[in-house]
């Protein structure tokens, strides 16, 4: 059964022990002279052979070992076309390999620095099975120690945003396919927590370089370059398997989280995915929760352009006109420090949304042409980031009302992160304007899944009873109404909701009630004007219905 993951096509058969050509590849790196070539450059790639990894800008590309082999092989031999065969006895050790192995290195190779077999761009097929790398390359090098597999001397700085590196996870039960397993757990942890685009994620090949080493997670911060570290250990026993992971902040050793997760061992692999979603989505507000706490402990004379962000974000969560007006405030600093912030660009748009659909904005017509310049800013700066994508994707349906678009981008920003809470938000909030309320439903049910104790929580529930209302579920839009007045008492929405739903339903006074509550915080609020200051009611014809039904001002 193992074999179905472990082909010559899965990252996890080698991330266990020796990796192939990792000794040459280190060896070959130094000259008698004791100079080492650190990093090859080509275009906007750096490929670093001492942390063995691949870089495209400021972004790690993740890359199999065996493909980062491949690639050193071609780098380091340039000068001259190498052959089929030179290739196996430098990346496989010379066993036997099929031509259709090769292309399975070859195509993904590749593709990681943006070259094809139609281009080739940087890797040229020759006749007869032979191959050469062709790209203009620069090498930027460093003293050697005496020790070929140390780290360089100058530890990489920590990224100004969050950075984490997940560690081998240990194997406890000395069964051998647990290490398999294992091994392939922590990649699959790696790839979904590096879709997370405000998250530094360390490649699994410098995080490997630890495998089988008594640690110290202080020592591995500095190496690495990171602020935190994740390591686990892995046992089996009575036909179950207990997972453990802990969660740590490098430079001081605080434990942030630790949580087990014991399964039944059936299918190893559906476990390992399992096990791997419910340690992302344990860690990953953990991992928020502690930036927001560092940036309040920092003094405003030393706040980054990522600090003011997040201070932004606990503005804006507050929805009320003070906090988003704050939350502008910082974020518009912030981008005024890093003007390709893209992040910020979304935010402060959202803001701007916000002003217009809560009736805070004084001047309407500039917030809306602000929310939507900003949204566009945001777009071109990163339009492969899936939050940005989702909040531009759900300003876009506030204030443009192109369907179709919108509904493009949020379905984009989830396949390019289905473990994000706010992408299956926005998505479900642009279905619910779009027309599509079964649709909203399934992702506002994904969302709450993400991230159950969200502290916006009530922006899912106040959606979803939105879109149970029109598809006539009036009793379970009354149960997700009260369960987002209970999250925000001071959030309109909810009372929107429960007016509605309970006019619907013959039940007058509850309606007229909720409707009363909902003007004290909202005293302007009439039907017409909710309609003109969004694309909301768009297609809610029945929310329209209850709150005419409800007494609600026309």
């Amino acid at each position: 059964m193992l074999y179905r993951r472990l082909t010559f096509s899965s990252p996890a058969a080698y991330s266990c022990g020796f990796q192939p050509g990792q000794s040459a590849t280190r060896l070959r790196g130094l000259s008698s002279k004791g100079i080492r070539i650190l990093r090859y450059l080509f275009e906007d790639y750096a490929f670093d052979t001492d942390r063995r990894e691949l870089h495209r800008g400021a972004a790690v590309v993740s890359v199999t070992p065996q493909v980062f082999d491949l690639l050193d092989y071609l780098i380091r031999n340039r000068e001259r076309v190498v052959s089929k065969d030179d290739l196996i006895n430098a990346v496989w050790n010379g066993r036997s390999v099929s031509d259709a192995a090769l292309t399975t290195r070859l195509n993904p190779a590749r593709s990681a620095i943006g070259d094809s077999g139609e281009e080739q761009r940087f890797i040229k097929t020759l006749p007869r099975k032979s191959f050469r790398f062709v790209g203009q390359v620069r090498e930027a090098r460093g003293v050697a120690s005496s020790n070929p597999g140390d780290a360089p001397e100058s530890a990489p700085a920590v990224p100004d945003k969050p950075s984490i590196a997940v560690l081998p996870f240990a194997n406890m039960s000395g069964d051998p396919e647990q290490e398999y397993f294992a091994d392939g757990m922590v990649e699959e942890i790696t790839t979904a927590l590096s879709r997370f685009g405000w998250l530094f994620v360390i490649a699994r090949n410098s995080s490997f370089t630890f495998k089988g080493k008594a640690v110290d997670i202080k020592e591995v911060g500095r190496r690495l370059g990171v602020r935190y570290v994740l390591e686990g250990a892995v046992r089996k026993a009575s036909g179950k398997v207990r997972i453990t992971g802990q969660l740590i902040e490098a430079a001081t050793g605080a434990h942030i989280w630790a949580d087990k997760f014991e399964r039944d061992v059936t299918d190893i692999f559906a476990l390992q995915d399992e096990v791997t979603l419910a340690v992302v989505l344990a860690i990953q507000p953990k991992l928020f929760q502690a930036e927001i706490a560092l940036t309040r402990r920092r003094r405003p004379e030393d706040l980054t352009a990522y600090d003011l962000y997040l201070r932004a974000i606990q503005q804006a969560v507050l929805a009320t006109r003070e906090g988003l007006a704050e939350a502008l405030r910082l974020v518009q600093r912030a981008l005024e420090l890093d003007p390709g912030f893209a992040a910020a660009a979304a935010l402060a748009g959202a803001c701007h949304s916000e002003n217009v659909v809560r009736s805070y904005a004084i001047n309407p017509q500039f917030e809306r042409k602000e929310a939507v310049r900003l949204m566009r800013v945001a777009l071109n700066l990163n339009d492969g980031d899936p939050d940005t994508l989702a909040t531009a994707a759900l300003i876009s349906a506030l204030m443009v009302g192109d369907c179709e678009t919108e509904i493009e981008m949020s379905d984009r920003a989830v396949a390019l992160n289905p473990n994000s809470y706010r992408a299956w938000n926005c998505r479900g909030w642009v279905y619910k304007i779009a027309g599509q309320p079964e649709e909203a439903i399934r992702s506002f049910e994904r969302a709450v899944r993400m991230s159950p104790l969200d502290p916006q929580r009530y922006t899912v529930l106040t959606g979803m009873g939105f879109a149970l209302i029109e598809l006539r579920r009036f009793d379970e839009a009354i149960s997700a109404g009260k369960k987002a007045q209970r999250h925000n008492p001071c959030y309109p929405g909810p009372y929107r909701c429960l007016a509605s739903a309970f006019a619907h339903l013959g039940r007058d006074a509850e309606a007229r009630e909720a409707a009363a509550r909902m003007l004290e915080i909202d005293p302007a609020f009439t039907i017409a004007t909710w309609i003109a200051r969004s694309q909301l009611l768009k297609n809610a014809k029945l929310m329209i219905e209850g709150f005419r039904k409800a007494g609600l001002p026309e």
